[in-house]
């Protein structure tokens, strides 16, 4: 084009703008613009403006608006809605206890006829007791409230670590009342920015502070018992195991550490050597592996903190869906730390019938004045092979060995959840775990399950009415436990436990020629009871969770449900090609349900060598998988390269087709 060249003014505008697009692109800016042609990379598209839903999706949960991109760049997982509903309550719960001791009382949304009826009961104490405070306070003074959404300058310092999109956070400072401030911290400047967007999208920005930072330094940088944070909370994709060290070092004293744990292969026994490089545990593969996961993390948080003269006392510990999640208290004292040798225990488990025994690593005595001694335990509880079937034992742990719930505290989160069922979206569900909580024995680590029993004797199951009214029957207590819904958790001995299924055995036979002479079933079976079981149903067999029909194990909240990929920068959205793969996937070896008429049009796609050479008998009808040819074509040719032609009989009225035929 010449100097002299003269354009259209329409093409001398479309030039211009496609030299300024062109311009736009090579210096895009690094920060993300905010104007509706804006892309994520900084550059801007030139005079096409793209929808909202294309770039972004918006999501509600609780009291929070969440913006999410519509690519995996920023973690979320909406199947633990129910993980962030029971933080939010356990949290509320926590500023409850910690705020009253400060004279301020919190005030939660729909709570306000609860509140009224506490004051009454505690005026009614103070009546009866004449406590002498009472002539002390005055009419005018009421007591200090804090409410949702305001800043209490007493309150609670909260640091989420691993923040992703904030959503937890936002939602502390919508829901939980008491807060001072909440840190939202991530490494990924891509999530920072989401933050800040989604601050500014709730109208929380004078309680939530965005962070860009690793989070074991951030907490490394509050070890100083003035910068401390009174709650942690830790949910990272995968293992926490790299942040536990900081964590129990930048908690308050007496503060709460919220810890989520994702890794459940490594904690249910699938890798024993993993388990212990990350927890310092060996993991078993047991029917008990959620409940023993659950001890693993406690175990791991509190060796940790014993190395700074701290040690840890568990609120409420869950297994729920694909993870385990723990909330401890963190307290400092040189004499509580001695005891917890004797907190921990070696898990000794036979291989042939799961009986498992616990060994205490440290053992605690009383001495003269007063004193505690503690020393070293003694052991092995057990032979070296097992005494009931004849094989040997695996060793696993160390693992806590003391209560992994606060009874007191448990029933305080309930009944408020009871007293406010509206305040959360999964409150059905909180109620229904907790309830099983409540119920379980406290005292007694670990469980068996009612398929274990009867499968390792092969005979039928008896049902869990039954079993739990033989064992209180026989004077020994027995409770469920919401990892596992067939569990049995008593504190009978092995012995009385197997005693139980040989006499159920008797009214229901096994074939003992059918068994081998080394099997645990015959060995077992081939010992009288001594113990004569007694399977009526008892009224007080039936759990009250049960009878109340509460909604104790979830069922799959969704489709595809689980772990999510992890939130990779520049990751493509999960799209329809996704979910077609794991469509394909899912059954694989399952043969899909068809319409014979489609699934003929489908075979079509698959001919044979002879139908391409134009030579196979079946004519049109040819494909890779089909029927034998009439005898008049097999006469006629033989097709030699189709599968399942003339050389074969055909089948029989009761014969089974092939998986191709139609």
């Amino acid at each position: 084009m010449g100097p002299g060249t003269q354009l259209s003014d329409p093409l001398y505008a479309l030039l211009i703008q496609a030299c300024l697009c062109r311009a736009g692109f090579m210096e895009g800016q690094p920060q993300r613009p905010t104007g509706p042609v804006s892309m994520e990379n900084g550059t801007v598209l030139c005079g096409e403006k793209r929808p909202p839903e294309a770039t972004e999706t918006t999501v509600t949960e609780g009291a929070a608006r969440i913006a999410f991109p519509s690519a995996n760049e920023v973690f979320y997982n909406p199947v633990q809605e129910f993980n962030r509903d029971l933080t939010c309550a356990v949290i509320t719960e926590f500023a409850r206890i910690q705020l009253r001791a400060k004279g301020i009382q919190i005030k939660v949304p729909g709570e306000k006829d609860v509140q009224k009826v506490v004051v009454d009961l505690s005026e009614q104490e103070e009546d009866k007791t004449e406590l002498k405070e009472g002539a002390n306070v005055a009419p005018a003074d009421q007591p200090q409230t804090a409410s949702v959404g305001e800043i209490c300058e007493e309150g609670l310092r909260v640091l989420e670590g691993l923040a992703a999109s904030g959503l937890r956070s936002i939602r502390f400072a919508g829901e939980v009342p008491g807060l001072q401030s909440v840190v939202a911290n991530d490494a990924s400047a891509r999530a920072v920015d989401l933050i800040h967007h989604n601050v500014q999208l709730n109208k929380v920005a004078h309680l939530v502070r965005p962070s860009q930072a690793d989070a074991r330094m951030l907490m490394y940088q509050h070890q100083r018992v003035s910068e401390r944070f009174d709650v942690i909370d830790l949910d990272p994709y995968g293992s926490p195991a790299p942040f536990l060290d900081a964590a129990v070092q930048a908690v308050s004293e007496g503060g709460l550490l919220c810890v989520t744990c994702t890794d459940m292969a490594v904690l249910a026994g699938n890798s024993g050597e993993t388990c212990y490089s990350k927890y310092g545990a060996m993991a078993l593969k047991s029917r008990a592996c959620h409940e023993m996961a659950l001890r693993i993390v406690l175990h791991s948080l509190d060796l940790r903190a014993n190395c700074y003269q701290r040690f840890v006392v568990p609120l409420l510990s869950i297994s729920a869906d694909f993870y385990v999640r723990v909330f401890v208290r963190v307290f400092t004292g040189q004499a509580k730390v001695k005891a917890s040798a004797s907190k921990q225990a070696l898990v000794f488990q036979c291989v042939g019938c799961g009986t498992f025994h616990l060994q205490q690593l440290g053992k605690t005595s009383g001495a003269s004045g007063g004193r505690v001694k503690f020393s070293a335990a003694s052991g092995p509880p057990v032979a070296p092979e097992c005494e009931h079937c004849g094989q040997r034992h695996q060793l696993g742990g160390p693992l806590w060995a003391e209560p992994i719930h606060d009874l007191d505290f448990v029933g305080r989160v309930l009944e408020a959840v009871n007293a406010n069922p509206s305040r959360f979206h999964t409150s059905e569900r909180i109620r229904g775990v907790l309830s099983v909580v409540t119920e379980e024995l406290p005292d007694v680590p670990l469980y068996y399950t009612l398929d274990q029993l009867s499968s390792t004797i092969h005979c039928s199951t008896p049902s869990l009415l039954q079993l739990r009214s033989a064992l209180l029957h026989a004077g020994f207590r027995v409770s469920l436990s919401h990892a596992c819904k067939n569990a049995v958790k008593t504190d009978a001995p092995a012995s009385v436990l197997w005693d139980i299924m040989r006499c159920w055995e008797k009214e229901c036979p096994v074939k003992r020629e059918r068994l081998s002479e080394t099997s645990p079933a015959f060995r077992i079976l081939s010992v009288e009871p001594r113990l004569q079981a007694n399977f009526t149903i008892r009224d007080d067999a039936n759990p009250s969770s049960r009878q109340r029909g509460l909604k104790r194990f979830q069922a799959n909240p969704e489709a595809n449900w689980g772990p999510r990929p992890r939130a990779r920068p520049g990751s493509k959205t999960v799209g329809g090609a996704m979910e077609h793969r794991r469509r394909l996937l899912q059954n694989k070896r399952k043969e899909p349900a068809e319409d014979p008429a489609q699934r003929a049009a489908r075979l079509k796609t698959f001919p044979c060598k002879r139908f391409k050479e134009g030579t196979c008998p079946l004519g049109d009808q040819c494909c890779y998988s089909h029927r034998s040819p009439t005898p008049k074509a097999t006469a006629e040719a033989t097709c030699t390269d189709c599968p399942q032609t003339s050389n074969q009989n055909p089948p029989g009225p009761g014969a089974t087709a092939a998986p191709g035929v139609d």
